[in-house]
């Protein structure tokens, strides 16, 4: 009896067994150890800002210098300091981000998924044009129009202060304004693989295009929606530039412009508060993403074939 290349033959009497040959560390490492090592080195890279960022904010020295050394000195005084000092209204701050994210991830999936229903539902003229338009705008970074939309906004505070400068209905809106063409374009792609059957079902039942879409589809496109709903509101949380021009009191302030006057004195910056704010602000996006954790990876690959 012949042996495969793997195995070994052992014989005893008359009957035989093969029992695997054992393969050499080498052998083992080219095939599949290499990549338990860069599992483990990407995993170590991506833990250890967050893992200096927490021992920063348990710090009660309230720089980063002392923070070297990790967990060297634990505390809480920098959670309680950025909690109770009344000149750092972070509780406004959180209040404001969450407020501000919220809805514009809302109102980010509502209208990008009527958008995306349209072009890909609906043949109308101009359509074509609309969604090389979309791809095109989204070429040039919002920083490049951060001038024209601070003058935009100033203009309207004149005649409609309550959606203008230094509102925080105003930044919804900008918000919703760059982030549409993306996430219309990105639903449309996954709007595709949905057969047109079965909107051709429904509209021999006697079904209106409001209700397919509300009924039938939005059901169905439910892991696309999550997916848009996360990434718009990272992007809000996250976002500096046009907050920090267009909110210019501190009560309306997020916490991307609030936490950065923690560290922009130059004699003084309170790094240790500034962690224990970062740390808290990651709070809302690590539950959502836990939440909405099963829809994300249908929701960026279905879209990417019809």
């Amino acid at each position: 009896m012949t042996a495969s290349l793997d195995t070994v033959a052992i014989t005893g009497g008359s009957r035989g067994a093969y029992a695997p040959r054992r393969r050499g560390f080498g052998r083992w490492f080219a095939d599949t150890g290499w990549r338990h090592l860069v599992g483990v080195v990407m995993v170590a890279f991506s833990l250890l800002p967050i893992v200096f960022v927490i021992s920063s904010s348990l710090n009660p020295n309230g720089t980063l210098t002392g923070s070297n050394a990790l967990f060297s000195k634990i505390g809480i005084d920098s959670y309680v300091r950025i909690l109770s000092d009344p000149k750092v209204p972070f509780v406004a701050w959180f209040g404001n981000t969450l407020i501000i994210a919220g809805i514009t991830a809302v109102a980010t999936v509502f209208l990008g998924g009527l958008a995306a229903y349209a072009f890909s539902r609906m043949r109308f003229a101009g359509r074509r044009f609309g969604l090389i338009a979309i791809v095109v705008v989204q070429m040039f970074p919002q920083l490049l129009a951060v001038v024209a939309i601070f003058l935009l906004m100033s203009a309207i505070s004149d005649w409609f202060p309550a959606i203008g400068l230094n509102t925080r209905i105003g930044l919804i809106l900008v918000y919703l304004g760059g982030a549409l063409g993306v996430n219309t374009y990105l639903m449309y792609g996954f709007f595709n693989t949905i057969p047109q059957s079965i909107d051709e079902a429904a509209k021999i039942d006697g079904a209106g295009h409001a209700r397919v879409f509300f009924t039938i589809i939005l059901p169905l496109v439910a892991p696309i929606l999550a997916v848009v709903a996360l990434l718009s509101f990272i992007a809000s949380v996250n976002e500096y530039v046009v907050a920090s021009v267009l909110l210019i009191d501190t009560d309306v302030q997020t916490l991307a412009v609030g936490l950065t006057k923690l560290v922009s004195n130059p004699r003084y910056a309170d790094w240790s508060a500034f962690s224990a704010g970062a740390v808290i602000a990651a709070l809302p996006v690590v539950a959502l993403f836990l939440f909405l954790q099963k829809y994300i990876v249908g929701g960026l690959t279905a879209g990417a074939v019809k």
